[in-house]
């Protein structure tokens, strides 16, 4: 409730996110088609060491904004972001939009959905 009301605002004053939220068959499909992507985890290293998408970076999105310098040759790559339910991965796809990061892509529903769908995590 309070995310809509927040993101309704920020369309009412003229912001607005040019990232793309996508399900998990959406995600995971972009991961098998695309050669030169960049898959970002945005949780907690501990969740992380748990289980994530194979070949993800693991940048928590409390410091994603210190650390925009090690992504910075990205910038015009796809990037595909996810946390556990999706709310942490819209925070951190609204920093890299700001950012200048041209083509990212979220994971609507986070590993929760990604889960529910059957698809693959490592350790």
């Amino acid at each position: 409730m309070i995310r809509k009301a927040f993101l309704t605002i920020l369309l009412i004053f003229g912001f607005s996110f040019a990232y793309q939220d996508l399900n998990a068959k959406q995600f995971y499909e972009m991961m098998q088609k695309e050669k030169n992507i960049i898959i970002l985890d945005v949780r907690t290293p501990q969740e992380y060491q748990e289980g994530h998408i194979s070949n993800a970076i693991n940048i928590p999105v409390q410091i994603l904004g210190q650390q925009l310098d090690k992504l910075k040759n990205f910038k015009d790559k796809k990037i595909l972001v996810y946390c556990r339910s999706g709310h942490r991965s819209v925070i951190a796809s609204q920093i890299l939009d700001r950012a200048g990061f041209k083509n990212v892509n979220n994971l609507k529903g986070g590993l929760f959905e990604w889960k529910t769908s059957g698809l693959p995590l490592v350790k």
